[in-house]
Formats: C-alpha cells, sequence, structure tokens
C-alpha cells in the first residue's frame, strides 16, 4: 500500500512539473488569449471595448499586447502588466499595492511616460577561447545606447526586447557600415521576406536580408551582394548549423570614415 501512494506521490510531482514547464513555454500572447478565454469574451467585441481593430487583437494573440498599452490592457483584465509580458511575478495586483500606496504608483508610471528617452543594452561578439575563433554574443557592463521611447511605442518594441550591437564586416555596405550600431527587437524573430535580421551562425553574428524559401528553408542575403552571395540553408542545415533568428533590426547608426575634402581652401 506504501508503494502505490509513493508512485503516485511522484506521479503527481511529475505530472505537475510538466504542467508549470509548458506554462513557462507560453509567450505573452498566449498568456493574452487565455485571459480573454476565462472572461469569456471575444476578441471582436475585446476590440470595440478598446477602440482598436478585431485584427489588432488577433495579431496580439502572436506576439504580445503592443508595449504601449501593455499597462492599460493588463489593468482592463484585472492582472499585473508584469507578467502579462513575461509571465513572471504574481499574476493578479495584491489588493495592498492597490489600496495603501495609489500616489506612489501614480508618480511613478507618470514619471515612466514621461521620460524620453530608454537606454537600450550594448552587446559585442567575443571570442569562446583564445585559438578558436568561435564567438559568442555577450553584454558589455555599464554600456548602453539611448533611443526614443516615442519611436520604440510606434514600432511596437518592448524595450526589455531590445539589444544593441556593432555591425562587423562590410557585408551590408552601401547601407550600413562597418561599426555602425544596430539596434534589435528580440521580440520578432518570425520571418518577414526582406527584412533586415541579426542571425546568429554558430556563436558569429550575421547582418542580413531573410526571405523564406520552400519546406522551412531560408535565404540569407546580403547588401553587398557582389562579395557575399546568397545563402540557402535547408530546415536540416539549419539546426544542425545552429542558425537562430536573433531579432528584427530596427535601427542603425552610419559614420562616414571619409573626411570630404576642401579644394577651395
Amino acid at each position: 500500500m506504501k508503494l502505490i501512494k509513493n508512485e503516485r506521490f511522484v506521479y503527481l510531482n511529475n505530472y505537475r512539473s510538466s504542467v508549470n514547464s509548458v506554462f513557462m513555454k507560453k509567450s505573452a500572447g498566449d498568456r493574452f488569449k487565455a485571459l480573454l478565454k476565462e472572461v469569456g469574451i471575444r476578441p471582436s467585441d475585446f476590440a470595440k471595448f478598446c477602440n482598436t481593430r478585431p485584427q489588432d487583437v488577433n495579431n496580439w494573440y502572436i506576439r504580445g499586447v503592443p508595449y504601449r498599452r501593455m499597462d492599460e490592457i493588463a489593468s482592463l483584465l484585472s492582472v499585473n502588466s508584469a507578467w502579462l509580458r513575461t509571465g513572471e511575478g504574481p499574476k493578479y495586483p495584491r489588493k495592498q499595492q492597490q489600496t495603501d500606496k495609489p500616489t506612489e504608483v501614480k508618480e511613478t508610471h507618470h514619471n515612466f511616460v514621461q521620460t524620453p528617452d530608454i537606454e537600450i543594452p550594448l552587446y559585442k561578439e567575443v571570442a569562446t577561447h583564445a585559438d578558436t575563433q568561435q564567438t559568442r554574443i555577450v553584454e558589455i557592463p555599464g554600456q548602453g545606447i539611448r533611443l526614443p521611447r516615442h519611436d520604440l511605442e510606434l514600432l511596437d518594441i518592448d524595450p526589455a526586447q531590445a539589444i544593441c550591437v556593432h555591425m562587423i564586416g562590410n557585408s551590408m555596405e552601401e547601407l550600413i557600415q562597418d561599426g555602425s550600431i544596430l539596434a534589435i527587437d528580440r521580440g520578432l524573430t518570425q520571418i518577414v521576406d526582406g527584412e533586415i535580421y541579426a542571425v546568429e551562425c554558430d556563436g558569429i553574428l550575421r547582418i542580413r536580408y531573410l526571405h523564406r524559401q520552400p519546406s522551412g528553408a531560408v535565404r540569407l542575403r546580403s547588401h553587398n551582394s557582389t562579395d557575399y552571395p546568397d545563402e540557402i540553408f535547408s530546415a536540416e542545415q539549419l539546426q544542425a548549423q545552429n542558425i537562430r533568428i536573433l531579432g528584427w533590426v530596427f535601427w542603425w547608426s552610419t559614420l562616414n570614415k571619409r573626411r570630404p575634402l576642401l579644394h577651395f581652401e
């Protein structure tokens, strides 16, 4: 009898672990969709209530609620915006937070809205070992690039999902110069044909136009196609060569490396 109880205990623990594992893998869109289902609201009705299009709500199922509307939607659904965005922390606001310190919460929200710029952390490509060409992308402590908050909101970019890196090489010249700083939205990894993405190829960072191909293949195209011809990777090659999309490149800086000569001096 004790053996049966122990087996049942182990089974229940394994079941709970698997459920928790599946839950943690859910995206912000999955959480938003589940919330509407919990309260029995159809996407079309919720769209009218939020003064937006039903198609926008359906898109939120896939990409999650836009960052600029996260607090508003979370409040309407009576959940914490941090939980809705990341899945971490308490799902529901505590009553103490709502009643004891309303002034403090209001002031924090006001400061958040009024801050004109957001500092995006700066990353760099470093060698994993001194005697190899293998690299990886790591954050540079204490360094970041400030970008206008308004621009990120217009592009529906969650600042927590944004990073900056340096462009290495001339594969994207004349569009993006070697040494330019790029901003990447890690929240958008789904391929939109012809858009520029940051791609990690077995630890090496590449900036390329991406195009979908049949059977799950992907074509990588450089702006400097003369020196860098197109590359096509099958679905099997993508997995075997550890090729993954880091995110969508939404901003870059370009430094003119040559100062113009003044012939009339």
